[in-house]
Order: structure tokens, then C-alpha cells, then sequence
């Protein structure tokens, strides 16, 4: 992301009619939400700039600095608006802290998106000249439009061999759409049903129907038809090697949702609780396996997995004395083997998919899953999680209390 010089900003801070800026004198009361909208504006570009708009905290309406103290935290809560997932996709923005007509100002700026219409707790929001607004039907056609000729994520690929009713619509009217979409905007939709899968990328547009990589794993009746490798494979292996005997076995597959709740249901089944009511006054409660941990590092793996030209699953090996999760595909974009798992090193070889993964409730936050691992592994007395990476995996691997 180009760093625009003071003189550009301060440019910008003047132009009062322009629709790349917006100032805000704090961050305090509903500003939070203001701001918010207008980083789905921004990554909208309507308009279709191509240029990057800009949110100062610490001005006036007029461009005048209001004298806010840019503070640390400050700057953590807006860099904070990324990553929260109220916005998805999720945006491209940066924040850092400028002195501007000889005053300091937070200066967050936001690049348009490839992948756009972005919604805000399910709402789009445009920017209309110096004012931002909800879009209309129109419009939001031209941003479904526009998508077609950006450099598309493979998750929002076209699947040329599947058909409109490969995948279904009883799960995208009755489960996605509810969970993705205010419900006033839902109570006034008037667009048809192809016009809406269009709009959460789950077809190509409303005049070719093929669904895309995203709309077989979302709501599909077998993405494995067209996808042979977007499944799970668990192994309970009684020992320490793989060549010791497998006491349960499973191929797991269906939508992305459904492949997770049964994952989950067979780990819970495997993650036996046990009671000790002899070496302390009350009884204790144990697991082998914190189960926020687990959870936390199959939501990475197939999230983070590649589906493009393989046939591999996420494995999930569970010996007597650790699990492994394997995601195909080594580290993707800004991680890389050298800085993965530091906070706030991040990055999206399926940014449609971690969208589907909030709407459903899987995630609540991004860039967070190896933080809450690592906390709830030491809260539950287990050895940290260790990683291992290479051009083709990302391995984690749960120890067992020692």
C-alpha cells in the first residue's frame, strides 16, 4: 500500500466535496459504527477511483485539527476495524499516526477491494459524493459487475461443471442469508434469487448462474463432487505412529458448515473428561485437550487451506499422546515460515471463506485463532502448540499433558 506524503493528505483534509475523505474530530460515542461505514465505502469505490480514501480521527468538518490525543489504544481500535469481521470481505487499511497542520491526527486509509460489494454488518455501504449512503439495487449490480474484471481470490472461482442447483437454496434463504443480512434489508429485498447469490458471491452474476468455489462449499449439496479434496479426514490412532492400529476412522464431508460440526462432534466424543475425586477436598474436572484449542486450529486449517489442484484433506490425527492438524498449502501472501504465528502477521488465501466462517459463527475475530490456541493450551496445563511449515503444509501439533 503506497504511503501518501503530508502534502497529499493535507490536500485531502482541505477538500471538503470530496469523496475519498472523512473526518472525524475523536473516536468516541457512535463514531466507532460512523467509521466503520465508511471503510465498507471506501472498499465499494463506487466511483471507481482506484485511489485509496482516507479517514482522519482528529479534524474538524473543515479539515481543522480538533487537538484529540492520538494515543496507543486509539490506534489499536481503529487498527482494530480489520480484523473484527463486522466488515467483509475483509478491507485493506492501514492506520498510523501524522502531524498535520502541525497537529496530530490518525490517519486511516483504506484501498478499494477486489472483491467488492463489502458489507457492513450486512449492510453495503457507498460513498456519494461527500456523503456515504446505503446502496440501491443499481448499484449494488455495478459493484457485482465490477467484481468480474478484478483479480478474483480462487475461493470466488467459477466451477464451469456445476450447475445453479448444485447448490441449495432452502440453506442459503433459510440459514445463510438470515445470518448474513440485517434483517430490514432483508425485509425490503426486491432482487431475484440468482441476484442475490450474486451478491454473496455465490455465483459468477445473475446472468451466469455457475456457481463458484465459494458457493459449493457455503451451501452445496456435495462440494466433493467438484471439489474432491475439501473434506476432513480424522484418525484416532491407538499409539504414538501412524503404523499403530486405528481404533476410528472418518471421511468427513458436506458444506464447509456441516463438515466442521461433525469434525467437532467426533473430537468432543474423543476428548473424554475425567473426573478426579480422590487428590483434592473437591472433585476435579479434566480434559486431555482444551476444547477452544482444537477448535481454533481446524477453523484455521480449513480456512487457510489451498483447494486449488489438490485432492489432499485437512487431516486430523489424534494418537494417545497428541494431535496433528494438517492444512494443505504452506504459508500464504505476508506469512511466511520465518514470522508465522506472531501477532499480527495475517493474511487471506480465502477471504470469501473466512466471510462464511463469521457468518456461521465459527470465527468471532480474525487473526486471533493461534493467540486463543496458545492461551488455552497453557490455561489447561498442555505444552504450547508447535508448527511446522513448508511450501506444501502448515502441520500443528497438540501435546497432550505431560
Amino acid at each position: 500500500m503506497e504511503r501518501l506524503s503530508d502534502q497529499q493528505l493535507e490536500a485531502l483534509l482541505n477538500d471538503t466535496e470530496s469523496d475519498l475523505t472523512e473526518r472525524k474530530k475523536s473516536f468516541r460515542g457512535d463514531v466507532s459504527r460512523k467509521a466503520r461505514q465508511v471503510v465498507c465505502a471506501f472498499s465499494n469505490d463506487l466511483p471507481n477511483h482506484n485511489s485509496p480514501g482516507v479517514l482522519f480521527i482528529g479534524a474538524g468538518d473543515d479539515g481543522t485539527p480538533s487537538g484529540e490525543p492520538i494515543t496507543d489504544e486509539l490506534l489499536l481500535a481503529l487498527a482494530d476495524m480489520k480484523t473484527d469481521g463486522n466488515i467483509l470481505p475483509l478491507p485493506v487499511l492501514s492506520v498510523e499516526k501524522r502531524i498535520l497542520k502541525g497537529s496530530e491526527m490518525a490517519i486511516v486509509t483504506v484501498m478499494p477491494s477486489d472483491m467488492p460489494p463489502v458489507k457492513y454488518e450486512g449492510r453495503i455501504w457507498i460513498r456519494t459524493g461527500p456523503r456515504r449512503s446505503l446502496a440501491n439495487e443499481q448499484e449494488e449490480r455495478i459493484l457485482n459487475e465490477r467484481r468480474r474484471y478484478k483479480n478474483l481470490p480462487f475461493d470466488i472461482y467459477p466451477i464451469p461443471s456445476a450447475r445453479i442447483t448444485d447448490i441449495s437454496k432452502s440453506v442459503f434463504e433459510n440459514e445463510f442469508l438470515p445470518a448474513a443480512f440485517a434483517a430490514d434489508v432483508l425485509e425490503n429485498n426486491g432482487r431475484t434469487y440468482e441476484e442475490r447469490l450474486a451478491t454473496c458471491k455465490m455465483i459468477v452474476s445473475p446472468e451466469n448462474t455457475t456457481p463458484t468455489v465459494l458457493g459449493l462449499l457455503a451451501i452445496g449439496k456435495s462440494p466433493q463432487d467438484f471439489l474432491p479434496g475439501a473434506y476432513i479426514q480424522f484418525l484416532r490412532i491407538d499409539g504414538t505412529d501412524l503404523a499403530d492400529p486405528v481404533v476410528d476412522e472418518e471421511d468427513i464431508g458436506g458444506s464447509i458448515v456441516e463438515l466442521l460440526r461433525r469434525t467437532e462432534e467426533k473430537l468432543k466424543a474423543h476428548n473424554r473428561v475425567a473426573v478426579d475425586i480422590t487428590s483434592t477436598p473437591t472433585h476435579q474436572i479434566e480434559m486431555p485437550y482444551p476444547p477452544a484449542a482444537i477448535q481454533q486450529i481446524l477453523y484455521n486449517a480449513v480456512l487457510h487451506r489451498t483447494y486449488e489442484s489438490t485432492n489432499a484433506p485437512v487431516r486430523v490425527y489424534w494418537f494417545n499422546d497428541r494431535i496433528e492438524i494438517n492444512s494443505p498449502g504452506g504459508p500464504y501472501g505476508n506469512v511466511t515460515s520465518e514470522n508465522f504465528g506472531r501477532p499480527g502477521i495475517t493474511d487471506y488465501r480465502n477471504p470469501n471463506i473466512g466471510g462464511v466462517l463469521k457468518t456461521f459463527g465459527f470465527i468471532q475475530a480474525f487473526g486471533r485463532g493461534i493467540a486463543t490456541a496458545r492461551r488455552e493450551m497453557e490455561r489447561n496445563g498442555n505444552p504450547a502448540p508447535e508448527f511446522e511449515t513448508n511450501q506444501s503444509a502448515v502441520v500443528c501439533t497438540l501435546r497432550g499433558k505431560q
